[in-house]
């Protein structure tokens, strides 16, 4: 049975959807664009523009050339009767004969002015000219027509009719636009948050304790890599270290409370190798391996790093040993160098580590070889903990081989990056494994300033204790 998605609210991050809507403020763009010229071609193609020619009538007494009518009420009777001479047929049938046609088709109006004798008499039709013809020749040929009815009334004309120079339904075609492409706007930015939401994605603390199949050993906040535009054009960063003073100090206490849990859970349990995994590429796994060794370095301890990424490998420019001669680790598994010139000690951070700098091809069978083994073997002796930086594992296989070497492993995942049932299998694979599952470590988390708690409100989820935690 396909399993569907129940929508919470405190599984929505507003940060979430407005990151999207930005990012695919193109097709907003695009729908809004599209409105625009759609609205005007439309209406374009539905426009038949129209002509009205008017003229001011005023209902008279027979022998009184001047005078109007005493009374308004008769006046207003008197104007209704010539509106249905003007609209009657057998005027029309004159009208047509006086233009020599066989028909007309243009529309006669005729309404009151409130409170006076006076008519306004319209004729609208296709063309300017058949609008001032109609109208002409309506005013020469009623009286034909109202003697059948009454006999002591007439018209005079007080504005005689002109012909009309641009049409009388002129289209509003800006407002149509700007309505049409404000809908077309919210329209899209309406399916951009749906999809958001419907996305089975980790986007809050909340929906990974619901949904993930695992603990939640931490969150760690969101940190700007570029703190300038410059550094942003020249892409010039620095790497978010804790040690790094340009660091908040939300990110490194996040990375230090969420390293001593760990820590306390491996040391109860005589474990030394710590496997940090992901799913997926740009989730912050590197960057999140170095924190931790750093911070288990921080408290008097021998830690060592291993860049066990040999596709892509990353610490070495977390630490930027970039022009840094060292040895990697592949061209050690492939040769008969000594252990000493393999490990680099970090001054600064007070680690050991053990660099990859290029990419290998044959990497599963380096990090399966013997000398792989008897490394690892040599290692737990020399060192108190170990942590091994590995491939995402729906990337490479090599993870999974990786994960053979360890006590425990974590799964760093991204706010907002993969699907929640791909982390629960993930976890499935590392529990069949010879490595302890952890858990799962939440990072480059945004916090909606709506939903969020006070600073401290979470203190609860990072407090000591015997074990780690069950988040869910």
């Amino acid at each position: 049975m396909e399993e569907t998605k129940e929508i919470r609210l405190d599984e929505i991050s507003i940060w979430c959807i407005l990151r999207d809507v930005v990012r695919n403020a193109w097709v907003v763009v695009l729908a809004v664009v599209a409105a625009y010229l759609g609205i005007a071609g439309v209406l374009g193609l539905l426009y038949e523009p129209v002509y009205t020619s008017s003229a001011t009538l005023a209902v008279t007494a027979r022998g009184n050339s001047g005078g109007a009518y005493s009374s308004l009420n008769i006046t207003t009777q008197m104007a209704d009767v010539f509106t249905e001479v003007f609209q009657s047929d057998v005027l029309r049938e004159q009208i047509a004969l006086d233009m020599g046609r066989d028909s007309v088709s243009g529309e006669i109006t005729v309404s009151v002015i409130s409170e006076t004798n006076l008519v306004t008499l319209q004729v609208t039709s296709l063309t300017p000219q058949d609008a001032y013809e109609m109208i002409q020749s309506a005013l020469r040929n009623y009286e034909g027509v109202s003697d059948y009815l009454f006999s002591n009334a007439r018209l005079q004309i007080v504005q005689s009719p002109q012909i009309p120079y641009g049409p009388s339904n002129v289209q509003n075609i800006r407002r149509y636009q700007r309505l049409g492409m404000l809908g077309a706007g919210a329209l899209v930015v309406a399916c951009i948050a749906l999809f958001n939401i419907m996305r089975f994605t980790v986007k809050t603390r909340k929906s990974a304790e619901r949904n993930l199949d695992g603990r939640i050993l931490g969150e760690i906040p969101f940190e700007q890599k570029y703190h300038s535009w410059k550094e942003a054009l020249h892409r010039s960063k620095q790497a978010l270290l804790i040690q790094s003073p340009a660091v908040s100090m939300q990110f490194a206490e996040a990375l230090r409370r969420a390293s001593a849990r760990i820590e306390q859970h491996m040391r109860r349990r005589g474990q030394k190798v710590l496997i940090v995994t992901s799913i997926g590429e740009n989730e912050g796994k590197s960057s999140v391996a170095a924190n931790l060794a750093i911070a288990l370095a921080e408290k008097g301890r021998r830690v060592l790093l291993v860049d066990g990424d040999l596709k892509k490998p990353a610490q070495y420019r977390v630490f930027d040993q970039q022009d840094a001669k060292l040895i990697q680790l592949s061209e050690w598994l492939e040769s008969g160098k000594t252990f000493k010139g393999l490990l680099h000690f970090e001054k600064k951070s007070g680690i050991f580590c053990i660099f990859q700098k290029t990419s290998v091809r044959a990497s599963g069978r380096l990090l399966k070889s013997d000398k792989m083994k008897s490394l690892m073997e040599a290692c737990r002796e020399q060192v108190d903990f170990i942590v091994i930086d590995t491939p995402p594992l729906a990337e490479v296989s090599d993870g999974e081989l990786l994960l053979a070497y360890g006590d425990c492993a974590l799964v760093v995942t991204r706010q907002d990056w993969v699907d929640v049932r791909i982390l629960n299998d993930t976890a499935d694979t590392v529990r069949q494994s010879q490595s302890e599952f952890l858990g799962f470590l939440l990072n480059a988390f945004h916090r909606d300033r709506l939903s969020a708690l006070s600073r401290y409100g979470n203190y609860r989820h990072y407090r000591g204790s015997q074990e780690v935690p069950d988040g869910r």
